[in-house]
């Protein structure tokens, strides 16, 4: 005789909105009210005072004549262009000469 095999059917089953767990709600945090902060009375700190210069002896880097020349020139266009060309020429030049010369000293 022939044996039969048993077979076993799965059963699929539908979860409902009952058999659905939902995590806990949890209870609101009371926060406790906000102080505002009081204002401070400004404390008046030691300031040492300094020279706008900053180190006097400080060496200044070293160009020559040429970059003197080029320098100056292109720092007086740009004051130029930078001020719609309102003053004279010689005064942005002259200008611009006291600005590099603070910057660099020339051979």
């Amino acid at each position: 005789m022939a044996e039969k095999k048993a077979t076993t059917k799965k059963s699929t089953v539908k979860k409902t909105a009952d058999a659905i767990k939902t995590p806990a709600k949890k209870a609101p945090v009371k926060k406790a009210p906000v102080k505002k902060a009081s204002p401070k009375k400004a404390v008046k700190k030691a300031v040492k005072k300094t020279s706008l210069n900053k180190n006097v002896n400080e060496a200044k880097p070293v160009i020559s004549q040429d970059q003197f020349f080029a320098t100056v020139s292109e720092a007086a266009y740009f004051s130029a262009q930078n001020d719609g060309n309102k003053k004279s020429s010689a005064e942005y030049w002259l200008e611009a000469e006291e600005a590099v010369r603070a910057k660099f000293d020339v051979m």
